[in-house]
């Protein structure tokens, strides 16, 4: 039988072809230059390899998520296994497979308190539109209809679906309209950075506490069903809310009978040291817990909505349809690829590890703080944001227009490593393999193409 073997394509064939192709949060009337486009076309371990055959450190992790590192043959492995088995069947009506059920077990076994029962879908933003969806269907079978408004916070970021997209901060619908126009309320952001400017870290906490008090006052607990928040704010710049934050929340969302929603889309499986954040890094169990990313290391697309018994308990009485579904939900292959990377996690202790380099990876960034331009490093282990400012002591910011962040990340790309850039913030979030070697050679490219920056910038 004869083996029809591809011939790979040149930079230009690709990029002639992906005229065709949208890019995601991008600048597409820049792209339609040729140069300003990057073609990935390999990827091993830390790295990815671009079309002009320039290994890269993949700075970025692919989007977050290859949290155990690429060509992971056990994951390759499983996936093309269970195609082999069985390539595809819902878990509409009364049907399920072997891996959907598994999955569900072993999360629900890693998840904090009583958080049992798991929901599939393909991303991050369902993820989160179907914590929303089961919320307001539970108040409805409680008798409690009015309880439907949604607690979020200026620099979130949920996810681009419409509703998703409602619940991230408003900067990022500038131009675009979102599906739940007076459903959100956004809270004050824990930007300590620039909001809690000459308070303590108490202080800040504090008033951080005030306003959603304020809120609940204003909008009233009997009109609100959750307050949702990412452990460390990822797309929204890395911020890092002052210690106790989240137990603070938690405390006063359970005492206003308002449900938490904890985005561990980016901090689950191992990002930040632990499976989860919530409990593990935050001391705080909420009601539920959305996650994605790291789950598969993206080796398949996949999400898992976990919720606690309370709410399954009464979205699965008698009479109560589960009038919610996706196709692909609990797709055998990605299930079949979360429980091998899953596996890896464990056999291997990643997250244990990265309790250790992860901190290595953080203070290495952190050293950066002598740099002439950078302002402050914040973050914790491998997920690490950097602000650029043109004037350290009055936190004085570049403007947009000089994309100053971007202007490192393409000397940092130039010199071996993937960053990505977000108007002043350099964010880094790599794979969770590192050594200390490749830290090292991290911050060497880093501090490098920062100071050729300021360079030009400053004279």
């Amino acid at each position: 039988m004869n083996q029809h073997i591809s011939t790979p394509l040149t930079t230009d064939e690709i990029l002639t072809k992906d005229a065709h192709l949208i890019q995601s949060f991008a600048n597409l009337d820049g792209l339609k230059q040729n140069n300003a486009r990057t073609a990935i076309v390999g990827a091993e371990g830390a790295y990815v390899t671009d079309s002009q055959g320039n290994k890269l450190i993949d700075g970025i992790g692919g989007l977050w998520c290859v949290n155990v590192g690429h060509g992971r043959t056990e994951i390759i492995d499983a996936i093309a296994e269970q195609l082999r088995t069985l390539d595809y069947y819902s878990t509409f009506y009364n049907f399920t497979h072997p891996k959907a059920a598994q999955l569900a077990e072993k999360i629900a076994h890693l998840a904090p308190g009583n958080l049992n029962r798991v929901y599939f879908a393909n991303s991050g933003s369902v993820a989160n539109d179907s914590a929303i969806r089961m919320l307001h269907h539970y108040y409805n079978r409680i008798g409690k209809p009015n309880k439907k408004k949604i607690l979020s916070r200026v620099g979130a970021y949920h996810g681009s679906t419409h509703l998703a997209m409602a619940m991230t901060t408003p900067a990022y619908s500038d131009g675009w309209d979102t599906a739940a126009e007076g459903l959100v309320h956004h809270l004050m952001s824990p930007y300590g950075y620039r909001d809690g400017d000459g308070l303590t870290e108490s202080e800040f906490l504090g008033a951080l506490a005030s306003d959603m008090l304020e809120a609940i006052k204003n909008i009233g607990a009997e009109n609100i069903a959750c307050f949702i928040a990412e452990p460390i704010m990822g797309a929204g710049g890395i911020i890092v809310a002052p210690d106790g934050y989240h137990k603070r929340m938690r405390e006063i969302t359970a005492e206003h009978d308002i449900m938490y929603i904890a985005d561990e889309v980016v901090t689950a499986f191992g990002r930040l040291g632990h499976m989860f954040a919530s409990q593990d890094v935050f001391g705080m169990v909420p009601d539920i817990i959305t996650t994605a990313k790291g789950l598969t290391s993206g080796y398949q697309p996949l999400s898992a909505t976990i919720i606690s018994d309370e709410i399954y308990d009464v979205i699965s009485e008698r009479g109560a349809m589960f009038l919610h579904g996706m196709t692909y939900s609990g797709h055998p292959a990605a299930a079949a690829a979360a429980l091998a990377n899953i596996e890896i996690l464990e056999s291997e202790k990643i997250p244990l590890q990265v309790q250790t380099t992860g901190k290595l990876f953080e203070n290495a960034l952190r050293g950066l703080t002598d740099l002439e331009i950078v302002g402050e490093v914040r973050g914790s282990h491998f997920m690490m944001g950097i602000e650029f400012v043109k004037d350290k002591e009055t936190k004085e910011g570049f403007s947009n227009e000089m994309n100053v962040a971007l202007q490192i990340a393409e000397e940092c790309q130039r010199r071996g490593l993937i960053a990505r850039s977000l108007g002043n913030i350099l964010i880094l979030s790599p794979t969770l393999i590192l050594n200390e070697a490749q830290i090292s050679t991290i911050e060497g490219i880093l501090r490098d193409s920062i100071s050729t920056v300021s360079s030009k910038l400053l004279g």
